[in-house]
């Protein structure tokens, strides 16, 4: 067979004895680029609230965040465990929430704390003075009791055989009296510490509702177990959030939480979430998809050195209200039920319907954290109840909440979730891209511009890659990139092992100092 003439025209200016030119490569995109966090909607906060929040930030030069996210809190540990939202159906939310902070040191968040929570500790006060006359009257009840059966159980012993069995048994009925009298305990709204045991113990002994607030991390901490041999207790957290029935130990008996509220407000540093988030304790069991998150942008650096004060009317009409609010729902027992307006109902469900999408695992961009995404509605709708109970400080129950009482919660929500969507980032919520980072590593260290995908297998973990399609979705992540690119598979035709698929490797990766060639020089 004779040879093909070659084109001229095809192949004019080429030098077909030439090495294949170079491949072009633009520059990767950063497996977790910076997010673009919204911006805390302080106009969805109640007028009295707006203001102090507000204020606070001005004052104490911090982000509005921080006391925005804190005053949240604050309204949760008020109104947790006395009030519930009738969403539709059976569906009912507590008002409790969980919501940290993420912020660098020297950002005055014990400042923020302090003028946010001292209301907290006055309406605790308050309690204490108005309950102490029940406390010292059950005191002196069980102490006369407690003396009644005694004095019984001494004349029973003392009794003649025909005379004891009554005694014996009037003695016994003393001494079961004195037993079930419960003597109250110093009202307290805010836990002295948070280990899961001392949660458990106020819970029991507060009917059913405590609040942790810190300005530090200290209790990601105990809630990881540091302070505590063998698995951490996550129970009281779990429970606590949800409402689920918790059964509670006392130094004297045991016995049920019917409805256990824990409120949070927590301030951390932005590499606790790093830290807790390879907790697969916490991890695994959902306790981080319980967490409202803030990452807010830290003013450290262009700080006023003269800044607005907190206004004297502004501070005390927020002391009052938070008062107001605490005390006015402190003596229910059965938790006030709010319901919502149509509008409002149907404006939720709309919320809801945008959301759902969004959580499948494949394509949904919430799929990755649908623990914490799953809980969104839901949170939205407690912080509703929180929004109308500081709009309507006195009867909020008698009234249902409003369609533009649930925006404002809305918008709250979507501030959550793009801060939320960063926190996770930063916890290492997406496997695959874990697992891509683990790629690059070894990608980064091969010293060669292209790679096998048997190669890789050999040098990647197998508690990582158990198998070769393990390793798939990793590298289709890398592709979408930039970091790699697949070459087609030259097959043989033969028998025996099909070829292993394989990748260019961006220069950059293999070069750190050389700069890839541009598609303009190339």
């Amino acid at each position: 067979m004779s040879a093909q003439p070659v084109d001229s025209e095809l192949w004019a200016g080429t030098d077909l004895d030439a090495p294949p030119a170079e491949p072009v490569w633009e520059e990767p995109v950063p497996l977790t680029a910076r997010r673009t966090l919204a911006e805390f909607p302080l106009a969805s906060l109640p007028g009295w609230l707006r203001e102090f929040v507000a204020a606070v930030a001005e004052e104490t030069q911090t982000p509005v965040d921080l006391a925005g996210c804190i005053a949240l809190s604050v309204l949760a540990t008020a109104a947790g465990g006395r009030t519930v939202l009738l969403v539709h159906g059976n569906w009912r939310e507590p008002t409790n929430l969980y919501v940290v902070v993420a912020l660098p040191p020297a950002n005055r968040k014990s400042a923020v704390f302090a003028l946010l929570t001292d209301p907290l500790f006055d309406a605790e006060q308050q309690l204490k003075t108005v309950r102490q006359p029940a406390i010292v009257e059950a005191q002196m009840t069980a102490r006369l009791a407690k003396e009644a059966a005694e004095h019984a159980t001494t004349k029973a012993a003392k009794a003649k055989a025909d005379e004891r069995d009554v005694l014996v048994a009037d003695a016994l009925a003393l001494a079961q009296t004195a037993e079930t009298i419960t003597i109250p305990v110093d009202p307290q709204l805010l836990a002295d510490d948070a280990t899961a045991e001392t949660v458990t113990t106020r819970l029991a002994e507060q009917g059913g509702r405590i609040s942790v607030m810190s300005a530090e991390g200290e209790i990601f901490d105990i809630m990881a177990g540091r302070y505590s041999s063998g698995s951490p207790n996550l129970g009281v957290f779990l429970k606590g959030h949800a409402g689920d029935r918790l059964r509670g130990a006392r130094q004297t008996r045991r016995e049920y939480i019917e409805r256990p509220a824990v409120s949070m407000g927590i301030c951390v540093q932005p590499q606790v979430l790093d830290a807790i988030g390879r907790n697969e304790v916490a991890r695994g069991r959902g306790l981080l998809g319980r967490f409202l998150y803030s990452i807010p942008e830290s003013l450290v650096g262009r700080r006023k050195t003269s800044p607005d004060q907190i206004g004297d009317e502004v501070k005390a009409t927020y002391r009052r209200n938070v008062i107001d609010l605490t005390m006015g729902l402190a003596d229910w027992t059965d938790p006030a039920v709010i319901q919502l307006t149509p509008e409002a109902d149907a404006a939720l469900l709309a919320f809801q319907e945008r959301v759902e999408p969004k959580l499948a695992a494949r394509g949904g961009s919430l799929g990755h954290i649908s623990d914490w995404a799953g809980k969104l509605v839901g949170a939205t709708a407690r912080i509703a109840g929180l929004l109308h109970l500081a709009q309507h400080l006195v009867g909020a129950h008698t009234k249902p909440v409003a369609e533009a009482t649930m925006r404002d919660a809305i918008r709250l929500a979507e501030y959550f979730t793009s801060h939320g969507l960063a926190a996770f980032d930063a916890m290492g919520a997406d496997p695959t891209t874990d697992r891509a980072r683990s790629v690059l590593e070894v990608l980064s260290t091969s010293g060669r511009s292209e790679v096998s995908k048997r190669d890789l297998m050999v040098k990647l973990s197998r508690a990582e890659f158990p198998t070769a399609p393990d390793l798939d979705p990793a590298l289709d992540l890398l592709e979408d990139h930039g970091y790699v690119r697949s070459q087609p598979v030259q097959r043989s035709g033969g028998r025996g092992r099909p070829p292993s698929p394989r990748y260019l490797i961006h220069p950059r990766l293999t070069t750190p100092n050389r700069s890839p060639p541009s598609r303009s020089s190339a």
